[in-house]
Order: structure tokens, then C-alpha cells, then sequence
């Protein structure tokens, strides 16, 4: 067996080739593209493993070399970046420090889904970055409002309050024009926003999953998409608590000689998925009565414990969708 590391880059990559000794066999620099470094891979000695750090468009990569290699690894970069801190650092020394992982079975691997996973993944996430432009436009008109000192209406966003907007007499040319532009970007926007909820929409009606956590009061279809989406399969969480580290809901921890600092949550993993959250959970302690009675629990009728209170709140939502989606069961709530 031969242990392949691969320290993999846009136009330039490189891999280091061991033994079933540890010792090294072949140091290679491959300049081109990934389907060149592809080319290359194919010609190493079967069988052989490798692994090469997680990177953008790492799924197209991880494929195509299941077809080649025995056993293929994602190393978690920030992971990897801990073991291996070192003054002197290249490709080459990058991709002999993967290989070594991988032959003493220390790679911290990270786990990667099928691609149709991964493809509703990005679909989820391509949505946020939408949505949120929308929002960023939508700020953008209120502020050229309030500049030209003009009071918005009530629901400005609604079908009278946008012809309200196009209508409007402002002051200048270029603050029309502005405004016109805005207007354009936001009706683009609603489309593109409307056309990929119709494919996710269509996804998630016939996902069990999805229907499942729907269950739980104020838990609706985008937050139930992304957290399916991200989990895939419950069962390789081995404990309900390990959901929270998975999402970043658990606070930094700095225990020593008798010592526990709590501080901020990590954030760690998807951030979309944290957001969702956030906005489900606060729809939830307004619906149902147990959710509610946590919240409090948590907040002490502290004012300034809301923060904390609401974030624990998540962690508890968290770890009741995936015992769901671990044991099948609905959601015993009721919303009030």
C-alpha cells in the first residue's frame, strides 16, 4: 500500500508518495489545472491512499480520485494547521506532512457527503447570499429615502408601497437614477430568490426528513432543509451534544487546574445554518409553551441573559431534531 498527500491549488499542485514504511518513494510538482494533476494520479503503483485538504470545489476532486485510490481522505484545514505548525512551509512540505498523516491514521478528516447533498448544499447557501442582497438593496432605497429627508410608508415593499417608490419625485436626476437602479436590482433579486425556492420547495415536499422537523413549532421549510441538509445522516453523530459542536452553538472553553472559562460559541461549521436557527428559535418560544419555558429557564428574568438565553434555546432545538431524525418521532409540542 502506498500513502499518497496531496497539496492541491488552482493552477499548481503537488503530492508526496510513502512506503508501507513511512519512507518517502516520490516527490512530484504538477503545473496545470486539476484535470492535469488527475492525469498524473492515474499513474501511481495501485493500490495506494491519499488525501488532500479540504478546498473550494473539493467534491469534483474527492470523485474522481474515489475512482483511482483505495481509500480517499478530506483533511480539515484549520485541523491540519494545529498538528503541523512549522517555520519553514512549501507545497512540497505541505503534501509530505498529508502523507504522513495518512500513514499513521492521524488525518483530522472531515466528512463528505454524496454529491446530490452537496448540490443542495450550495443551492441553500446560494439563496442566503441572494437573500441578503436583497436585504442590502432594500437598505440601500431607505437610506437614499431618509437622505432626501422623505418619509417611507407603511409597508413599503408591498406591490402599492414599490409603485409608491417608482412614482416619487426626488430631487435630482442622480438620486432618480439611483433609485431606478435599486428598484431594478430589487425585482431581479425577487425572481432569482423565487425561482430557487420553487427548486428547493420542490426538494424538500418530498423529503421525510424535512416534513419531519417541520413538526416543531416555529421551525418552518428553510429552516428544516438547511439543518437535513447538513446533517445527512444522523447517525454519525454519536451523541446528541455533538450537533452543537457540529453548528458552532457551544461557547470556547479554556478548562485548566480546576479552572473552566466559558466564553463566546466557536461558530464553527455552516454559518447559514446558524442563522436559520437563530430566526427558528425565537419563532418558537413565541409558539410554544415547553420551548418557551426553556428560554426562561435559561434568562434567570434577566433582561441582559437574552442573548445567552436564545442561543441556548438553538442548542436545545438542535439536539431535539436530531433525536427526530435519529427515532423517526414528531415533535410532541404544542403550539400555542
Amino acid at each position: 500500500m502506498l500513502y499518497v498527500g496531496l497539496d492541491v491549488h488552482a493552477r499548481q499542485s503537488t503530492y508526496c508518495i510513502l512506503d508501507d514504511n513511512g519512507k518517502r518513494v516520490k516527490t512530484h510538482t504538477v503545473k496545470g489545472r486539476w484535470d492535469k494533476v488527475m492525469l498524473e494520479i492515474n499513474k501511481i503503483e495501485r493500490p495506494f491512499k491519499i488525501c488532500f485538504e479540504a478546498t473550494t470545489g473539493y467534491g469534483w476532486l474527492y470523485d474522481r480520485l474515489c475512482r483511482l485510490a483505495e481509500t480517499v481522505q478530506v483533511a480539515h484545514p484549520g485541523h491540519v494547521r494545529l498538528i503541523f505548525r512549522a517555520k519553514r512551509k512549501n507545497d512540497r512540505i505541505d503534501a509530505q506532512k498529508l502523507a504522513k498523516l495518512l500513514y499513521l491514521d492521524a488525518l483530522p478528516a472531515v466528512y463528505v457527503p454524496s454529491p446530490d447533498i452537496r448540490a443542495w448544499r450550495r443551492l441553500i447557501e446560494f439563496r442566503h447570499r441572494e437573500v441578503k442582497s436583497r436585504v442590502r438593496t432594500k437598505n440601500q432605497l431607505r437610506a437614499l429615502l431618509r437622505r432626501h429627508a422623505i418619509a417611507a410608508p407603511r409597508r413599503l415593499w408591498s406591490r402599492k408601497g414599490v409603485a409608491w417608490l417608482k412614482d416619487i419625485e426626488l430631487p435630482s436626476p442622480e438620486a432618480a437614477l439611483e433609485r431606478d437602479l435599486l428598484i431594478d436590482t430589487l425585482a431581479h433579486l425577487d425572481r432569482v430568490i423565487a425561482r430557487v425556492e420553487e427548486d428547493l420547495n420542490r426538494r424538500a415536499k418530498h423529503h421525510s426528513d424535512v416534513n419531519l422537523l417541520r413538526t416543531i413549532p416555529g421551525v418552518g421549510i428553510r429552516t428544516a432543509e438547511a439543518v437535513v441538509a447538513h446533517v445527512d445522516r444522523a447517525e454519525r453523530f454519536a451523541r446528541l451534544n455533538a450537533i452543537g459542536c457540529y453548528f458552532g452553538l457551544v461557547p470556547c472553553q479554556d478548562a485548566s487546574a480546576g479552572k473552566n472559562r466559558l466564553g463566546h460559541i466557536t461558530q464553527q461549521g455552516p454559518g447559514t445554518v446558524r442563522r436559520v436557527l437563530g430566526e427558528a428559535t425565537w419563532q418558537a418560544v413565541r409558539r410554544s409553551p415547553e420551548i418557551r419555558a426553556y428560554f426562561e429557564r435559561i434568562r434567570q428574568g434577566n433582561p441582559e441573559r437574552k442573548k445567552i438565553a436564545i442561543v441556548a434555546t438553538a442548542h436545545y432545538l438542535t439536539r431535539m431534531m436530531l433525536a427526530m431524525l435519529k427515532t423517526g418521532e414528531i415533535c410532541r409540542f404544542a403550539a400555542a
